[in-house]
């Protein structure tokens, strides 16, 4: 879910683009400040060398370096490219980021141990993608992808939102369930899939699990 995607679908280019500066304040309005950690979901699944697509403003990759993990980036913005390498500087980390895209990655064949999308757009679910995944991982590699957030909470606001996100078809289905659309581009390819849902303050992200066969 970008959160960007449901409150100015017609003008998402220019959020994710020359308005980049903007994402952090819409992303936490959206998500009621739950934002950055939805996002941190993806850590424990995480090892190794570690590929981020659509790494938005940087700050998974600040957590990767936090973390000691070997972060990299690819995002086809040259602004959230910028963005997120002042971020990762400013954390006195070295960002080692690249601008493109999912259908053709600029890596070597199994040169990652995970790669991982946070509420990613339908790029992520293009064929061409999941086969530039499969072969930038290495054996027994792990692709993380966060699709989606339920929030949970009863107060009035939560469930307002929880509403709205429904509505828009940011989210599907009961809190948990893997839809379908996600199950079918799957299919014929050398992962084996499987989800979980992980509890975040009033809220629950769904997480999916796709490891590489070989």
């Amino acid at each position: 879910m970008r959160p960007i995607l449901f409150l100015f679908r017609s003008v998402y280019y220019l959020f994710y683009h020359q308005f980049a500066w903007t994402y952090d304040f819409i992303a936490a309005l959206v998500s009621l400040g739950r934002w950055q950690d939805w996002v941190s979901s993806a850590l424990p699944y995480l090892y190794g060398r570690v590929l981020e697509l659509g790494f938005g403003p940087g700050h998974l990759q600040v957590s990767l370096n936090e973390n000691h993990l070997q972060a990299f980036g690819l995002d086809e913005s040259a602004q959230m490219a910028r963005l997120a390498s002042r971020n990762i500087r400013r954390k006195r980390f070295i960002p080692c980021l690249s601008c493109g895209y999912a259908q053709n990655l600029p890596f070597a064949t199994g040169a990652f141990d995970s790669v991982v999308a946070t509420f990613p757009s339908d790029y992520i679910y293009d064929p061409r993608s999941l086969q530039e995944i499969w072969r930038v991982l290495a054996p027994g590699g792990i692709l993380v992808i966060l699709p989606m957030a339920w929030i949970t909470g009863t107060l009035p606001l939560e469930r307002l939102v929880a509403w709205l996100l429904r509505v828009v078809g940011e989210t599907s289905g009961k809190p948990g369930e893997l839809p379908a659309a996600i199950k079918d581009r799957f299919d014929h390819l050398r992962f084996n899939l499987r989800s979980e849902l992980v509890p975040v303050r009033g809220s629950q992200v769904l997480v999916v699990l796709a490891k590489k066969l070989d």
